[in-house]
């Protein structure tokens, strides 16, 4: 990590900040990347205390000065902030620093989108000090990429790491582009950038990666590949079928061969309407309660459950689960637990109004291990699993959802879990509106194909 300060910046605990970024030292082993300290950007209201360019995503460290030092803070994004149980009173009458922080921010994304840098995933840390033992923020503001926190080395490089989740490796050149915008009269050599983690050459994306784990929504059957003649981009061609030749057993062709197919054939039939009859009562669930009430359908423009369209929008497989969670979340599935993670994108449209749903398939080895991230999951501020959106991959037909205030659910089926986050494609989200509540509700029930 390398200091750049062209600035005092904003607030006192910005000292604090300064020295956590210099404690990680030079050079990409920790972190990497090049912190701009004291920064005013054009068009930002006032200086920054801190602007991390890292080679996965970006961070603006704003930071806020307490009366006191606190043990407990309770610092919501809309609401009063709350130390040590008692209201926060400042003496310049401001209840909630974080409105401020998070205008500072948004004029950091709107100065990078008006000269169309290519974007990273920009993460927000609001610094609070002189001192704070625990800070107390909720699940929906963990969602919008928003950290709080008093800033110790150890802190700060966990919120780094859980924010910065770009997919590939920001380029030496992209770098200065973001530099250059962020700051003018900044200009950072070649050399420096790359001893600092950044890529000399572009990095491949999820968009150039094994288009064999991007699903294709085509009105095939569900055991179709595309197209008719199509094959996945890594399938192997097939090798000329040899003509049958008639086994002859003294002299005479073997003429039982063609009533033994036809037998196997119907024997196969029967077995699979036995095992459709016997698997419609559902499947139980982490309760032992068997889901009877909602059923999936697929159509020929997605998947219907409980009357609600569901439009698919691809899917990306992985097994490094850990990578794509923040949270503790992310903690817990370092474990290695985890065998594979599917993230499932989805429209839908309920009232006339489009949304999006992400569903997150995780598999394990056995249910116990399942139950007990479904449970890790459910508790408010835990963390969540991350849209590829923000690893660089956009979200198809030109949606931007932010799943920052997304409404949940969870289920769990044997040794999988889901978990699905569903927000409003084109306004404002909440995670209690009912209508995102109970979409997400019925997400549960999307088939997820091996």
């Amino acid at each position: 990590m390398r200091l750049i300060r062209l600035g005092g910046g904003s607030s006192e605990v910005g000292v604090d900040v300064r020295a956590a970024l210099a404690s990680w030292g030079r050079g990409g082993a920790v972190v990497g990347g090049i912190a701009l300290t004291g920064c005013q950007p054009p068009g930002c209201p006032r200086p920054i205390d801190a602007i991390v360019v890292l080679p996965r995503g970006i961070l603006v460290v704003v930071g806020v000065d307490l009366p006191d030092p606190a043990v407990r803070l309770d610092a919501p994004l809309a609401g009063q902030w709350k130390t040590d149980g008692w209201p926060l009173v400042r003496g310049d009458g401001v209840m909630n620093p974080g409105a401020e922080a998070i205008e500072v921010a948004g004029a950091i994304t709107a100065r990078l989108e008006q000269a169309r840098v290519e974007p990273l995933p920009v993460g927000t840390v609001i610094a609070v000090g002189p001192y704070v033992s625990q800070v107390f923020q909720p699940t929906a503001d963990l969602l919008r990429g928003v950290r709080i926190l008093h800033p110790e080395p150890m802190t700060l490089l966990g919120a780094a790491r859980e924010l910065a989740v770009y997919q590939g490796t920001c380029t030496i050149a992209r770098a200065r582009q973001i530099i250059a915008t962020l700051s003018p009269q900044t200009d950072i050599d070649a050399a420096d950038l790359a001893a600092e983690g950044f890529a000399d050459t572009t990095a491949p994306s999820l968009t150039a990666a094994d288009t064999a784990l991007i699903s294709r929504v085509t009105d095939a059957g569900p055991g179709d590949h595309g197209p008719a003649g199509a094959r996945p981009a890594n399938a192997r061609p097939k090798r000329p079928a040899r003509p049958a030749r008639p086994v002859r057993r003294s002299g005479r062709p073997l003429r039982w061969l063609p009533v033994g197919a036809a037998l196997l054939v119907a024997l196969l039939m029967i077995t699979g309407v036995v095992l459709a009859v016997t698997s419609s009562g559902g499947e139980a669930d982490v309760d032992g309660t068997a889901n009877r009430g909602v059923t999936a359908q697929a159509n020929t423009s997605g998947i219907t459950v409980g009357g609600v369209g569901f439009a698919p929008k691809g899917d990306v497989r992985a097994t490094d689960c850990a990578t794509h969670a923040y949270g503790d979340l992310q903690v817990w599935l370092r474990n290695g637990r985890c065998s594979e993670l599917i993230r499932l994108r989805f429209e839908s449209t309920v009232d006339k109004q489009r949304a999006a749903v992400l569903v997150a398939v995780l598999r394990f080895s056995d249910p116990a291990s399942a139950t007990e991230l479904r449970r890790v999951a459910d508790k408010p501020g835990s963390g969540a699993v991350t849209d590829v959106s923000v690893e660089g991959t956009a979200w198809p037909d030109g949606g931007k959802p932010f799943f920052e205030s997304a409404a949940y659910a969870s289920g769990r089926e044997g040794n999988s879990v889901k978990l699905v986050q569903a927000v409003w494609m084109d306004q404002q989200s909440s995670p209690d509106n009912p209508a995102l509540k109970d979409l997400a509700t019925k997400a549960l029930q999307i088939p997820v194909e091996n």
